[in-house]
């Protein structure tokens, strides 16, 4: 079975590349400093430093090894290259729920990317696969976990 591709954007491709060289040429290399000072400290059954710094060297391999087969199969979305009539990856879509009138923006991006933390949602979320090839003005109806929701989609940008 084929692994499933990570839809990214060029911007989000840029900032995993970023964070990819940030990892493997400073903070190793922060990390192994920190293993160095707490080893010359003595006993290290007992030494809390080792231990945290040995921990965070394991936290950044494992992330670095994310990273690594995240971009193994990347796909980059050309968001140029996208109809400009309907919503699609690196939008910015502005909606109102139909029942409860409370209004939303997020930027709708790949799995890998969406954070609805920091605005971003997944085209693989159930809203976000609605909205995706949607329109301004268009309502939709996203079934969920806890219920089905009509949202009516106010406008959209890209970024």
């Amino acid at each position: 079975m084929a692994e499933k591709k990570n839809i990214l954007t060029y911007e989000g491709l840029k900032k995993l590349e970023d964070e990819l060289e940030d990892l493997k040429v400073n903070r190793r290399r922060e990390v192994a400093q920190k293993i160095k000072v707490a080893r010359e400290q003595g006993d290290l059954s007992e030494n809390a430093e080792y231990d945290a710094a040995k921990d965070e060297q394991r936290d950044i391999e494992a992330r670095i090894e994310e990273i690594d087969k995240i971009l193994k199969n990347v796909e980059v979305i050309d968001e140029d290259s996208l109809d400009k009539e309907t919503i699609n990856f690196g939008c910015t879509v502005h909606f109102e729920d139909m029942n409860s009138g409370e209004e939303f923006t997020y930027k709708l991006s790949g799995s890998t990317e969406s954070n609805i933390l920091e605005g971003s949602i997944s085209n693989e979320s159930p809203i976000g696969a609605k909205l995706i090839g949607s329109k301004a003005g268009q309502v939709i109806t996203v079934d969920a976990p806890d219920g089905r929701y009509d949202y009516k989609i106010l406008d959209f940008s890209r970024n």
